[in-house]
Parts: structure tokens; sequence; C-alpha cells
């Protein structure tokens, strides 16, 4: 008999009890059409990324769900795969190429993209495998990229499905635009970040001969005076009272309708007549309460010009220059230009004062460049139609979140969903299939390139040259990795999925593109459960960047505690519906809590290897089982169906803390001290054996989705022991003791078996 070693070493133990698990193919479902599948699709992490806290929270309890249900023995599925990562992966390649001294527009299109795949295929493995490392049980054997060729497919059936129905259109709007990297960003790319800076109040005079003669200039507070050069009204609220002479001859009910003052302002530096404007979106709070629109450089100034039919007029170029349109200041940078304009200013006499001030800067995630709003023809989705079934499904409780609160942020947010763009300015992605015309310049929407125009004849088309962004083909995740949009044996069994596990901050990026494009295209929910799991904070409750110097990397731990006590402590510290302030002590704790179950397993099996055979007869196991004997039985009962009860709340903190006090506490303390005297006495021994076997046996089973390689190694031990007692005595005489080759396919402990 091989003996469980005197201490537990994760490093002799994982790697080989992860290869036990491959070769025995035990996280691969076979599809039964007699029972309900359980099926989770695995966020897909980007190939250029490595592993952060969050990844391995998420995980932890994704692999909790999964190996829960699996051990139901239901057909259980997760499927994992990854994201392009779209302008991530081309800035890593990018600043590969810059190293060589190359440029992508050097080498042309197609050989960058070969150095992209080039770049995946060498490293975009790592991350897969640092999935692993954790102990996660997906179906590798299905494991899915969005550039996979039927992925391909599927995003542009996807797209002209979208383009066919009026869902689609290509439009001038403002966009978050990066000049270092000269794209369109999505929101989730753009970092905001405290900037020290200045707020300066500029001087707009009134125009003489208004109606108004007591006012003779309005002062406007801005941090960015250099956009000023665009406004085409300044604006305040109506009910700001320091303003009440500029709404002398304006009726109160004209005010309450938002409608324009009538008074007109000199733009400074420009000479141009701009409009004084009234609306409730004005904070009475920021600087004097009258602020410049500039409805081509700022989000909520676009909303001012839409609803005011104001001109938009870009005085920031693409390239992060100063456009003909700022006149004089044409081709400087932003900040030579501020700088310019400021002393321009003073000279003049329109800068009233200047303070210091601290606001929120958009910056692109990648690069750092402060990003700039601008008018772009870009690709959109128009999200009206689209919306409405998304927002149905959550209000009548199809789609549930967890916490619930979760879900009433969706449908504020659903309700109030702008249209998406979907077009960037990238090398690297899903090109867009449409194809435009040499000739004539007809568009046609088509996978492949069409032999000629519909239009004109002509035989030479050419293909958009943007790409969609990764936002647009990860929708379609859920179903298009089950081979949507072709009839696939997977699709059909394994969709809709059960439960969706995600982080908070990209509830409306992804998880509600998903709901939607899983109601368009298979006209079914793609989940029925949002499970929003914490973010993981440092110690001191910030959160974790790369700037601050926080970071901690999650293999880090695993390396010095392993993979079991990191997924232990990372759900020990896990509270209900709130953020983790990450405590290093606690996967201490798990480490410990191992070499706790290590232990007491070594000393189980020891005992049950010395038993006799002919020690068995003559005894009753359950006539004869002691007070002791019961209640550990007993608690076990118990806390089976609190652990399972928790589980399926996601409470997962409160599991593993009913698990811990009851293996440690109720079993090492109480019950095995108990056992050593119990085992003095002949015929108590044999019974004692059968309880600490039982209890073990199915501790190990309940412990196993949280710690699965400590008590698969254990559970491999406890198979191969030879103990007379399994096989003369409790066999027979309680009951057939057939431990199966894993305990990852073991079943989860149900009360009389």
């Amino acid at each position: 008999m091989k003996n469980l070693s005197k201490s537990y070493s994760p490093k002799n133990v994982e790697n080989r009890i992860y290869k036990l698990w491959m070769v025995g193919k035990y996280f691969t479902p076979k599809i039964d059409n007699k029972k309900k599948p359980y099926a989770i699709v695995l966020p897909p992490p980007n190939i250029t990324g490595n592993l952060h806290m969050g990844h391995a929270l998420n995980a932890t309890i994704q692999d909790i769900l999964i190996r829960y249900n699996r051990m139901q023995k239901i057909p259980t599925l997760w499927l994992p795969g990854t994201d392009h990562a779209g302008i991530g992966m081309q800035t890593v390649v990018e600043e590969e190429l810059s190293k060589q001294g190359l440029k992508r527009q050097t080498l042309g299109r197609k050989e960058f993209e070969k150095r992209l795949w080039a770049w995946k295929n060498k490293y975009g493995k790592n991350i897969v495998e640092q999935i692993k490392k954790m102990g996660c049980s997906c179906d590798w054997s299905r494991q899915r990229f969005t550039m996979d060729k039927n992925y391909q497919k599927a995003v542009s059936v996807a797209f002209i499905h979208y383009y066919k129905k009026g869902y689609i259109y290509r439009g001038y709007r403002l966009i978050n635009w990066c000049p270092r990297c000269q794209t369109v960003l999505s929101d989730l790319e753009v970092e905001h970040k405290k900037l020290k800076s200045y707020l300066w109040y500029i001087r707009y005079p009134i125009k003489q001969g208004t109606r108004n003669k007591k006012q003779t200039f309005i002062i406007v507070a801005t941090t960015r005076p250099e956009t000023m050069l665009g406004d085409t009204a300044v604006a305040v609220n109506p009910k700001d009272k320091r303003y009440k002479n500029l709404f002398e001859n304006l009726d109160s009910r004209s005010a309450r309708n938002k409608k324009l003052i009538g008074q007109k302002v000199i733009l400074p530096l420009t000479k141009r007549e701009i409009p004084i404007i009234a609306d409730s979106l004005i904070d009475r709070r920021f600087g004097t309460g009258a602020v410049k629109v500039t409805p081509a450089h700022d989000s909520i100034d676009y909303e001012l010009g839409e609803k005011y039919g104001l001109e938009k007029i870009s005085v920031i170029g693409f390239d992060g220059k100063m456009t003909s349109e700022a006149g004089e200041y044409e081709g400087l940078l932003v900040r030579e230009a501020r700088g310019l304009i400021i002393e321009n200013l003073k000279k003049q006499g329109l800068l009233e004062k200047t303070r210091n001030h601290e606001h929120s800067v958009g910056t692109c995630q990648r690069c750092g460049t402060v990003v700039e709003p601008l008018i772009s023809k870009q690709w959109f989705v128009n999200m009206k139609k689209l919306a409405d079934p998304a927002i149905s499904v959550v209000k009548k409780g199809k789609i549930k979140f967890i916490p619930a609160r979760w879900g009433k942020i969706y449908l504020t947010w659903m309700k109030n969903i702008k249209d998406w763009c979907i077009s960037r300015q990238l090398w690297w992605g899903h090109q867009i299939p449409v194809w435009y015309c040499d000739s004539c310049d007809f568009l046609i929407a088509s996978i492949k390139k069409p032999s000629r125009c519909p239009k004109c004849k002509n035989t030479k088309t050419t293909q958009d040259p943007d790409v969609l962004d990764t936002w647009f083909s990860s929708a379609l995740w859920p179903f298009a990795t089950l081979g949507w949009p072709d009839k696939a044996k997977d699709l059909s069994y394994f969709y809709p999925t059960s439960t969706l596990v995600t982080a908070k901050d990209i509830i409306y990026l992804w998880v509600a593109r998903m709901i939607f494009s899983g109601l368009e295209f298979t006209k079914q929910i793609p989940f029925s459960d949002v499970f929003i799991n914490a973010t993981v904070l440092d110690s001191k409750g910030k959160k974790m960047s790369k700037s601050k110097g926080n970071i901690i990397d999650p293999m880090n731990l695993v390396d010095n505690f392993g993979a079991d006590a990191t997924r232990f402590g990372l759900i020990f510290q896990t509270a209900w519906g709130q953020d983790m302030s990450f405590q290093e002590s606690r996967i201490l704790t798990g480490k410990k809590f191992c070499n706790k179950i290590w232990n007491a397993s070594r000393f189980v099996i020891m005992n049950l290897s010395d038993v006799e055979a002919n020690s068995a007869w003559g005894v009753n196991y359950k006539k004869d089982l002691t007070d002791t004997d019961k209640k550990i039985l007993a608690k076990f009962a118990k806390i089976t169906k609190e652990v399972e009860k928790n589980i399926k709340k996601y409470r997962f903190g409160q599991a593993i803390k009913i698990l811990y006090d009851f293996f440690w506490h109720d079993f090492c303390d109480r019950y095995i001290e108990t056992a050593k005297n119990q085992m003095q006495n002949k015929k108590q021994k044999i019974i004692t054996h059968c309880v600490l076997f039982e209890v073990l046996e199915n501790s190990l089973k309940i412990l196993h989705p949280f710690i699965p390689f400590a008590t698969e190694e254990i559970w491999q031990e406890l198979k191969a022991t030879n103990s007379n007692l399994f096989k003369k005595y409790y066999n027979y005489k309680y009951r057939q003791v057939r431990l199966p080759k894993a305990l990852v396919i073991a079943a989860w402990p149900k009360e009389g078996n």
C-alpha cells in the first residue's frame, strides 16, 4: 500500500492530479437526452492577458458550480475559450515591431496579420495554462477562440442579419477616439483618471442690443478652454436665480420646456454669435452654473446639441491636432493650443480667474493617451427594438441577477440605452463583411467577396477596412461556441446555458449584449442566472491597478501556497453582495486547512489498513453506534444540506465556512479524538472504523468542489487502501463501497447512502 506522505505538498500533487483528470476525460460530458444538462460558458479572457485576482475568484466560483453539478450526475459542461482582444493584441504586437524598427503600415495588412497569428500561437496559451493551474475543470476538448473559422462565420452572419433588418447603419456620431492608437474605443477601454489641473473662468460678452442690458457678459467655467473654439451655445439651468436677468421676457412655461432663451453671446477669440439656452441637465453647483456647449467634443454637450439642433464644429482632429475650424490655432497640438488660447484671453481681458481643480480625464486603457470625444462616421447598431425583449425577460424573472440589485441597474441602463458603435480602425479582428464597388461605390453586405456589383456589374470591389468591436463577437459567445449558426448537437442540447458568472463592470458591455443577441438569434435566453461576483480589492479596500503598484498575482499565491489554499482563501473572504478586501492571511488559513484534511485522512486510512478480517463478525453497525458516532453522522447529514443550500444560493463564502468548522472542529477536534479511545475496545473498534470511513469519504466529496486537488489525491489513496474492513464487513453488512475511479466523478452524498 502506498501511504500518504507525512505532509501535504501541492507541488507534488497538482500537476499529476490534473493529468489524471485529463487522461480520464472526466471534464467532457456526454449528451444524454433523458437528462437536463447544466452548462456554463467561461467569460473569455484576452489572449494577451495574465490571470489576475478577479479572474481567479471568478474561475473558482464557476468551478465550484461545475464540480457540484457534475457530482449530481447531471451532464455538466464548462466550455472554455479566449478572446482575440482587438486593440490589446494589436498594441502588443506593434510594440514588438517597434523594437525592430518596424511599423504595421510598412509591413502591410496581410503581413501584419501573419505576425499577429504567430504571436497568438506562441503566447496565447499562457492564460489557459494559468486557468488549469487553478484546478478549473473545463472541457478543453470544446475550447473556442473568437477568431476560429467557425466563429468568424457566426460573426459575419450576425452582422448581415442586423444589417438586412435595418438595425445596423453607418453615420456620424460622437465617439471615444484615441489619437495614438488611431481607433474608436469602447467605454470599457477608456480609463478615467483623476488629474490635477485648473478651472478657467472665461467672460463671454452678451451681444449688444439684446433685450437684457443689465448684464454685459456671462462667465463660463471650463476645464478645456481649447474646445471653446467649437462652442455653439452657452447653457444655464432655468432654476438658477443667478441668471434671473437672462430670463426676463421668458415665460416660466418656456423655461420649463427648455426653450432657447433668445439672447446671444459673442464667442471669445472668434467673434461668432452663439445662443444662450436653458436646460435642467446643467449642474448649478459646477463653476458659475453657466457652461459652454461644444457638441463635437463632449458627450453631454452632444446630447444638448441633438436636443436643440446646435451646429457641431470639430476643432480637434483625429491626429490630436487642432483643425482648420480652429482658425489661427490650426495644426497645434491640444496642449499647445490651450496655452496660446489662455494667453490670448488674458490679453483681451476675457479671463476672469483661474483656480486649481481636480477632475476625471478619460485615457486609453492601453497606451494612456488622453481620449478625445470626436464626431466620426462609424458603424452603429440601433438599439431601440433590441432592448425591449432584453428588458422583458429580466422583468419577468426568466433571467435572474444575483444579487438582485444588479438586475435593477441592468434595467435602468437598458431603458436608457444608446446606439452601439461597433466599428474599430484596427487590423486585428473580424473585418466588417461589407464591400464597396470600386466603380459606383454601391454597398454590398456579404460573407464572401462578391463576384460583381449587383448595381453596375463591375467586378472590382473593396472590403470595408474596419473591424468589429470585440464585444460584438463576444456577444455571441453562449451560442456561437456551441455551433451556431449551424444546427449543431451541442447547441440543441446545452443551450440555453444555465449560469453566467461575471463581474459588475461588464454588465452593460457584455451581459446585456449577450441577452439581446441570444433573444435575437436563437429566440431563447442565453442563460437563466447571472451571478455577479465580488471585485477583489487590495487589503486597504483600494482597486488594484498597475499604476498604484498594488496588483497581486494569483499565480504567485498558487506557487507559494498551492491552488487549493488559494481557492479556499478567496472563497473564505467572500461576503454576500460585497466587494472583497483581499487578505493573504486567509490563503495561509487555506494552506493550514489543507494540511488538516491531509493529516486527518492519513490517520483514518492508516487505521483502516490495520483491520483484520475476522474482527468484523458479530458486530451490528447500526445498533452498536455510540452516541458520539450518531452525533457526528447526524451533524454531517445536517451540514451537507446546508452546504448544498448555500451553493444553490451562490453563498459560497458561507458554504466553505460551514465545511471548515465541521471538518476542523466537529470531525478532527472532537470525533477523531473520541475515536482514539473507542478503538481501544475490540468490538467498538470496527464500528468506529466504519464511521471514520463514512465521514471521511463523504467529507471529501463535499469538500471537493472547493478543494479539488488534495481531496482527489486522498481519494485515490482511499480507493487503493487494501482494507479487509471494506471487503469483509463494510461491503456486505452495511452498504456497498464502490469508490469510483476518481473523486471528480463521484456522486454527491445523499441521505441514506
